[in-house]
Order: structure tokens, then sequence, then C-alpha cells
């Protein structure tokens, strides 16, 4: 008998389309349900975390004039990017790190893929935690373990909480997923709170996985410090374009490798990157040269991007916490926050909203159109009412030149910013605001 089904590998079977993503899709669905309702009302946008600004000038000019190198290049990125990189982590970050060292791949999301392929031994994945770690995990078949962050340590990872959770796992080469500025609460850690959870690291050999892909973002980029700095011989540093530049459709992302492991793991993620992808495109490796070089063009960018992150995320964070029954973190990097809503919980599981992710199921439905990250994809216990809010949802270009032209220096002033720049953030929070009060 013929057998037409095509099998697949049932780690993959498993898998589901991350929910920043699913939920576009839903929304698509939603809005053709509106429209049989006759409800034309648009969606508060508050899931899908991309930078609203534009992509960098210098960077589309270099891309421009690079557009004609249509060759193969080294699998682990060319020479001038991997000398750019290390020159700007020195700069920025003290991290002394040989171009070598530097391995350029097809955004963050595949060279942690990468990581986890290489290396033995578990995943420590704290949580609340961005969509992707766990089910990059599940897909290579690895295990990991979940390390809670509680409200009353402002979700933080505290040394002496980890040292007792590295004592009742078992002992093994284990990395710690440790992701700063954090998505999806905003904290960002200091340099004291680093060192001492390396000093647990390096006690139990446990390695780092650094994801530092909102660095530049920090508010006050004068207190971001990264792990790499602190912990060279044991973390693994990622980053890239996407968030800090505006670029994630560039795809380039870029990981420093730790300074113990010798020539073979830099040759294990050189020999993976030639398998996987031969090599990143390279216009857009050349073009990336000057996005990592000293460049005041860039400088500026950042400060103001930074800036006008800085200031949308105090005035929606503020205006969620003013909500009665929520809390919200105060973001200190990156575009999201954690509102907490479980306070009312009773009044949700009285009303059939039995979990975290029908929470967020009841948020996009109608007539209240709010998306959000909820639930399950940000890794939060079933019973655990919370969700991520990404507050990107505006023109960032037309804020970006608002600011240039008079930047706001009060917080009445950065509130009427945010009015005349991000009013739809604004109505999404009133939506907000409805929402518990018809369930509450």
């Amino acid at each position: 008998m013929q057998n037409d089904s095509i099998l697949i590998q049932s780690a993959v079977k498993k898998m589901h389309m991350p929910e920043n993503l699913s939920i576009g899709m839903r929304v698509a669905e939603q809005r053709e349900k509106c429209k049989k309702e006759k409800c034309d009302c648009d969606y508060y946008g508050f899931a899908f975390g991309q930078s609203p600004f534009p992509v960098p000038s210098l960077l589309k000019r270099k891309l421009q004039e690079n557009a004609h190198f249509g060759g193969y290049v080294h699998p682990g990125g060319i020479p001038e990017l991997r000398e750019a990189v290390a020159g700007f982590y020195q700069r920025h970050f003290r991290i002394k790190t040989s171009a070598d060292r530097v391995i350029i791949g097809p955004g963050t999301k595949t060279l942690i893929y990468m990581i986890l392929n290489i290396l033995k031994g578990n995943v420590i994945i704290p949580s609340p935690s961005w969509i992707g770690y766990a089910p990059q995990a599940a897909l290579l078949g690895k295990s990991w373990h979940v390390l809670p962050l509680h409200p009353e340590d402002d979700y933080r990872m505290k040394p002496e909480k980890l040292e007792a959770f590295l004592t009742s796992i078992p002992k093994q080469q284990h990395l710690l997923v440790l992701n700063n500025p954090n998505n999806p609460t905003g904290v960002l850690y200091s340099a004291e709170e680093l060192e001492a959870l390396a000093q647990v690291c390096r006690k139990h050999g446990v390695l780092v996985l650094a994801d530092e892909i909102y660095a530049m973002t920090s508010y006050r980029i004068k207190d971001f410090t990264s792990m790499g700095s602190l912990y060279p011989e044991g973390t693994f540093i990622t980053g890239g374009l996407s968030k800090d530049r505006s670029a994630g459709g560039y795809r380039l992302g870029v990981c420093l490798l730790p300074s113990k492991g010798g020539s073979s793991i830099v040759h294990s993620f050189e020999n993976m990157a030639a398998a996987l992808y031969t090599s990143i495109p390279t216009p857009i490796q050349r073009a990336a040269v000057s996005v990592y070089q000293e460049s005041s063009e860039i400088e500026t960018y950042f400060q103001i991007t930074r800036e006008i992150h800085r200031i949308m995320g105090r005035v929606i964070s503020t205006s969620c916490s003013q909500i009665p029954g929520l809390k919200a973190t105060m973001p200190q990097g990156g575009f999201y926050f954690l509102l907490d809503l479980q306070e009312l919980k009773e009044a949700f599981q009285k009303n059939g909203l039995k979990t975290s992710n029908q929470l967020g199921a009841a948020l996009l439905d109608h007539p209240h159109h709010i998306a959000v990250v909820a639930g399950d994809a940000i890794m939060l216990p079933p019973d655990r009412f919370g969700v991520r809010i990404a507050f990107v949802d505006y023109d960032g270009e037309a804020a970006y030149h608002h600011y240039q032209k008079k930047p706001p220096v009060t917080e009445k002033e950065e509130l009427a910013f945010v009015r005349e720049t991000a009013p739809r953030m604004l109505e999404g929070v009133e939506a907000i605001e409805k929402f518990v009060r018809q369930y509450c």
C-alpha cells in the first residue's frame, strides 16, 4: 500500500511559530472577522519588537557602494568586519579580543542556534524570557532548566539563588542565558551584580550566553557592563545590527567567542558556518564595517534613538502602572517592559480566563484589539498573568526628526513628545484600562 505522507522529525513537528510573528497572522485573521462585523478599528501593536527608526544613512550609503561585491568570502566573516567588531567592543565595552574570535552570522538567532548546537550540556533559561531560547534548545533535542525570576527581585538573577539552583541540578557543563538589557523586562544589570554572577559561574564552571543585542540601547550607556568584560574565559557574546541600528532585515549578527577554548572553538564555528550558510552576503558585511568603526554619525544616531526609547518606555510604563491592579517594570534599555496583572488573577479566572495564554488571546480579540506577547511565549507559568509590552508602535523617522528639532527636557515635555509622536500607544494604554474594567 502506497504511503503518501512525508515523515517529519518529531522535534520539528513540536515547534510553533514564535508568538510575536504568529500574532501578526492572527491579527490579519481577526481583521477579516471584524470586517464581517463592520468594525474598522485597527490594532494596538504592543507585540512585535522591531526598532521603528530608519536604517542609518551611513549604512545605506555603504551598502549601495558595495553592491557589486558578489563573491563568496570567509565563512567566519570578512577580516575588515571582524576587526571592526573587535574594535567596537574594545571602545564601548572594554573587551579585548582578537578579530579571529569574532564570528559574523545571519542574525543573532542563527548564532545562538550554533552556540547551542556546538556546546555539550544543558541550558539554563531564566523566566520570564525572550521567546527564542527554549524552542531552539527543543529543536536540537537539548534539555534545559528554567530558573524562575521574581518580581520582588525586580526580575533579576541573584547570585545566592543562582548558587542554590546550580547545586540542585546535575553537575555537568551548563550554559546560562543572560539577556542584558533584558527582553521582556527591560532590566539592566549593574557591574556589581554581574561580577557576583560571574563568580558563581566561574566556581561551577558554567558558561554564559550573553545576549547583548540591546546593549547600545541602554538608556544610561555608561551603566552598561558586558558580562564578557568580567568573565571573558566563559562568555559567548552575541549582538548585531537589528536593534540599535534598526537593520533587522540586513540579518547580520556577531558573536564574540570566549578567551578559553583555543583554536578548536573558533574552527568549530567556522566549520559550522561553512556548512550552514557558506558566508553572509558580502555587500552587507562590507557596509557593516562602517557602522562598527568609529563614526560620529553613528554615535549621534545611538544617542538620539536611545533617548527616544527611554522617553517612550518611561511614559508608557508609567501610564500602565497607573491602571488599578497593574504593575509594570520600568525599562532601563531596549524597548520592552513586563506588565504584571497577577493582582487581577482571581477576577480573570472568575470570568473564564484561566491562564496567561488565554489573557493574551482575550486582549487580541474583538473589540479590544490589543496585541501583546503573553504566557508560554515569554516562559511564564500558566497561572502567572503577565504580558510583554513592546513600545515601538509609532513612526520612528518622524519621532527622530522631531527630537532633533527640539529635544524634550522635562517630564512634562516628554509626555507632550509622546502624545504628539506616538498617540496610538497612549490610546492602547486606554484600551488596556477598558479591558481591565470589563473583566474586573
